[in-house]
């Protein structure tokens, strides 16, 4: 009951990239829908860190909610969000900054660099929204309600897609408007969750009690900042191996933009699970009943093995299908389906990474998973791109190290947690 509401919100939460994606792909070109792909890992790098350190907070305000503190939950609340929105603004400032620079780091080729800089710029223009919007969601979940985020994120994606066929359809302001159809929605999200906070009866949000509190700071950044690495180490593995795609062209470039926002959904299920059984093990940690923690992990471990492996099975079978939503070029549909052959069989090894870092982190013990992510999955996949695929250099060298980073952090956590 807690987790589909959330399994509902990320949906259409990753509906704003799709339909990006669906957009640029059919009404720009295929080297614009190829820019809006390189990007993804670099924006997932910045949004990762500091959405994981802004996770900290929601942490501590679960613990303090299941143990009926509220006076805890009141003043995690307020630091919560004031450091939201410092975290947003350094988000725009290194993302503006740094992101044309890093898409020249990552090999991106030139008839796409100077879209891709264009989208990078204005998306993180708008990352306070974004920032504001995830720790908002965070709360509301931490207390028990998924359903509010929902609603709200529901609204943003109808906004999205109006402003996409208004931006970049009738406008023709191409990638750019894509971004700004997004920062849009973004602003829209992140603004309808301010006033359910203020508004609400037990714990209100109030502006002017809005300040960090350095104990709780502490508290917040000792689960945060292991949490931000740990997505952030994904992302570089990730940013590492879109180096690698880059270097075979914009035709592959655009067939795995349009592979990664088919799988998009399998993420979207694995990220679900991962907030509900972080929320779901911080409440009853906080309550002292740890057999329902020990219950809950088994239980959430099962649904998601179960959720992603049937969603696997209908990627795999209707996967041409699929790709010509996004593009209708027949190279890159080809490409793509080659490509989903490799890597969404194994999608079901992920499954028992997400819940067992996610309940660790309800309970305060988010180091381990970090270090576990660290060598198991960026390490391994640095090893990997700079020797199996520097020699080989063929498309299922480089995409099957993910299956194998997978299942080799699954099996660490797994011993470790048990």
């Amino acid at each position: 009951a807690f987790f589909f509401p959330i399994l509902l919100g990320t949906f259409f939460q990753q509906m704003y990239n799709t339909v990006d994606t669906i957009i640029v792909g059919r009404f720009v070109s295929t080297e614009a829908l190829a820019a809006v792909g390189t990007t993804g890992p670099l924006v997932n790098i910045f949004n990762g860190f500091f959405t994981g350190l802004g996770s900290g907070a929601t942490v501590i305000l679960a613990q303090f909610y299941g143990a009926g503190n509220r006076q805890g939950v009141r003043d995690t609340l307020h630091t919560g969000v004031a450091l939201s929105l410092v975290l947003g603004l350094g988000v725009t400032v290194l993302g503006v900054g740094i992101g044309p620079v890093a898409l020249r780091w990552m090999k991106t080729p030139d008839e796409c660099l100077g879209l891709a800089s264009q989208y990078v710029r204005v998306y993180f223009a708008g990352a306070l929204a974004s920032m504001l919007y995830n720790m908002e969601a965070g709360i509301l979940r931490a207390m028990g309600d998924s359903q509010r985020p929902v609603i709200s994120l529901i609204v943003a994606c109808l906004v999205n897609i109006v402003m996409d066929l208004v931006l970049v359809v009738g406008l023709k302001m191409g990638v750019a408007g894509a971004a700004l159809a997004t920062v849009i929605s973004q602003i829209v999200s992140a603004a309808m969750l301010l006033i359910v906070l203020l508004r609400e009866k037990e714990t209100p949000l109030q502006l002017s009690r809005l300040h960090i509190q350095p104990k709780l700071l502490g508290r917040i950044l000792a689960i945060g900042v292991p949490a931000g690495l740990q997505l952030v180490m994904f992302d570089l593995s990730n940013t590492l191996i879109q180096s690698g795609i880059n270097s075979f062209g914009s035709t592959v470039m655009a067939a795995w933009t349009a592979y990664t926002k088919t799988d998009a959904l399998t993420w979207m299920v694995s990220g679900a699970f991962g907030v509900s059984i972080t929320t779901f093990v911080g409440q009853n940690y906080g309550a002292h009943k740890y057999d329902r923690v020990r219950q809950s992990v088994r239980v959430c471990l099962g649904m998601s093995i179960a959720t992603v492996g049937f969603i696997s099975l209908l990627m795999v079978l209707f996967r041409r299908f699929i790709l010509g939503i996004y593009t209708t070029d027949p190279a890159v549909i080809r490409l793509g389906v080659y490509v989903m052959a490799w890597t969404v069989p194994f999608n079901v090894l992920f499954m028992p990474v997400e819940v067992f870092a996610g309940a660790m982190r309800g309970t305060g013990y988010s180091v381990v998973p970090t270090v576990i992510t660290c060598m198991c999955v960026c390490v391994f996949r640095v090893v990997w791109v700079y020797t199996i695929f520097a020699q080989i250099h063929t498309i299922p060298s480089l995409y099957l190290l993910y299956p194998c980073s997978w299942a080799l952090t699954a099996v660490a956590e797994m011993v470790y947690f048990v």
